[in-house]
């Protein structure tokens, strides 16, 4: 609720189109009813795209066509390697463990090809947060060249977001911190794709009294539906801004967007 929120009032303050799109290309980690209950929890909000709402699921020939584009300029490459070899390789060679050492940079010998990775230079990928500040990483020695289509043959968030953004005109990224180290490897392919880069703005989690972030995984209770505007009040005071009284989600919406405004000093 916190980042829907957040991006829905970040939009709203910049006088901008807020957007609704369903990431749907992971089908193994998906319940079927996931995305549709999704939508129906953001309409009990009375919050609404701007848009049609894109389904990346109908966007796979745009995916397959930025992989051929970036193949023919020599900026991806087939791999082999199962994770056994990979996890074997970075302890010997000293690398944090997920890391890519580059195996299969100058061929894969011969084995047939598993994975479609990107090739990443050395070097640091530096950006300004609008929430966190300024965060910078070395791809290369921290992730390695990384995957862009997997081996079960779906494509990579990375890459699929990344067109996705372009395709949108997507200009204000509004999301969790756990995403934060994502986006290096998202500026680099929109840097290798010819595209714009995005501003960003990485929220903090909601988290259980342990520290774990909540979600489905850690049994975190649903939002009630029911009760919109509490949840809106919850998060709203999650995301570090006082409660204010108010009698109806549109009331609620009016008057964030203005603190949202003010204390982020957007110009709109």
């Amino acid at each position: 609720m916190a980042c829907l929120l957040a991006s829905y009032l970040d939009a709203k303050a910049h006088r901008g189109t807020w957007i609704i799109r369903v990431e749907d290309i992971d089908p193994p980690r998906e319940p079927a009813w996931a995305a549709e209950d999704q939508l129906e929890t953001i309409e009990a909000f009375k919050l609404h795209s701007d848009r049609p709402i894109l389904r990346q699921s109908t966007r796979i020939e745009a995916y397959q066509q930025a992989l051929n584009f970036l193949i023919g300029k020599g900026l991806a490459y087939g791999c082999a390697c199962t994770r056994k070899r990979i996890e074997a390789a970075c302890l010997a060679a000293g690398l944090p463990q997920g890391a890519y050492p580059g195996t299969c940079r100058h061929g894969t010998g011969g084995a047939p090809i598993r994975a479609w990775r990107f090739l990443v230079d050395d070097g640091f990928i530096s950006f300004n947060d609008r929430w966190q500040g300024t965060f910078k990483q070395n791809v290369l020695r921290e992730i390695g060249d990384f995957v862009i289509r997997r081996a079960d043959g779906l494509w990579a968030y990375q890459l699929a977001v990344v067109v996705d953004d372009g395709f949108q005109g997507v200009t204000h990224v509004v999301r969790g911190a756990d995403l934060i180290d994502n986006t290096p490897r998202q500026i680099l392919l929109q840097i290798a794709l010819g595209l714009t880069t995005p501003g960003y703005m990485h929220i903090p989690l909601v988290l259980d009294k342990k520290g774990n972030k909540l979600s489905k995984q850690t049994l975190a209770p649903a939002i009630d539906r029911s009760k919109p505007e509490e949840e809106a009040a919850r998060a709203w005071t999650h995301l570090g801004f006082k409660p204010f009284a108010f009698d109806t989600l549109d009331e609620f919406y009016s008057e964030a967007v203005k603190r949202w405004r003010t204390r982020f000093q957007i110009k709109a």
